[in-house]
């Protein structure tokens, strides 16, 4: 059984206060993208078969009862922190009966960008554990389970246009389609911190609600949606901010960085995206 974890993009993002538990109150509007990783999940007597796995890094991990192969982009980190692998063992807790796997993740969504990735395989890791194995775990659970694993990967469950709230958990479906648009996401290589983006900014209440914002002309965006993120990574990554100037001057008609960087988007007129010259080693995603 395979599936095929898409990206989110942020509108909007404000980072209200810091908490007692050192989590950080805020509010932004997750909004999902057609840019995707595969994931396929075999039990371990059928996964004897030698593979083929597209050109790109590949590499291959055992965790007792599960094994991951990955291929596509590198993911940084430890394997045994792969919320894919995360998932498994949450759900093995709970449900013992779990068999044996191995795990094939392609990566096509860039880590470290603000794209949500790695949130993304972990929550359709639970999802597609709960169908094959007909584990019969609610959504309600599968939330539970899913914020177990971060803040963002609860809207991996949910996976239409919310409005969240909290630590990112907290979601509220809301009416937004931007379909009569295209996007154009530029990745530039950098790898942004989460943490260390956190520290870098002062958190403040926002002085208008993202949701009245979002029902405003989109062409008013570009005044009144900001993401807190931008200024502290922008300053201390100026290249970034060239990327954001380029997409405006190419005619988006909205462009952000998304979740705490490095990725910025730009929101064009159906069928419309530019041809815009970027450095070689800027990996552009057109999602039309």
């Amino acid at each position: 059984m395979i599936v095929f974890p898409n990206c989110k993009i942020n509108l909007g993002l404000h980072v209200i206060r810091k908490r007692d538990d050192g989590y950080h109150d805020l509010e932004t509007i997750f909004y999902p993208l057609p840019l995707r990783d595969a994931l396929e999940v075999l039990k371990r007597e059928t996964a004897n078969v030698k593979r083929e796995t597209p050109e790109g890094h590949s590499s291959k991990e055992h965790f007792g009862p599960v094994a991951i192969h990955m291929s596509g982009l590198p993911v940084q980190g430890k394997a045994e922190d792969n919320l894919c692998i995360k998932a498994y063992n949450l759900l093995k807790k709970d449900h013992p009966q779990l068999a044996d796997i191995d795990m094939y993740l392609h990566k096509a969504i860039p880590m470290g960008a603000g794209l949500g990735g790695g949130s993304a395989d972990g929550a359709f890791t639970l999802q597609l554990l709960n169908e094959k194995f007909q584990l019969n775990i609610s959504r309600e659970r599968l939330l539970d389970y899913s914020l177990q694993l971060g803040s963002d990967c609860p809207f991996f469950i949910i996976n239409k246009p919310c409005f969240a709230t909290g630590r990112g958990e907290l979601l509220q479906g809301i009416q937004l389609d931007l379909s009569a648009y295209s996007f154009l996401v530029v990745h530039p290589g950098v790898h942004i911190n989460t943490g260390w983006a956190f520290s870098h900014l002062t958190p403040a209440p926002s002085s208008q609600p993202l949701k009245e914002i979002i029902q405003q002309p989109i062409a008013n965006w570009q005044k009144l949606l900001k993401n807190d993120f931008e200024a502290p990574v922008c300053k201390h990554h100026p290249e970034l901010q060239a990327i954001k100037e380029k997409l405006y001057n190419s005619g988006a008609l909205y462009a952000s960085m998304t979740g705490s960087g490095s990725c910025f988007y730009g929101i064009f007129p159906k069928q419309q995206l530019p041809a815009i010259q970027w450095p070689v080693h800027y990996a552009v995603f057109e999602l039309q």
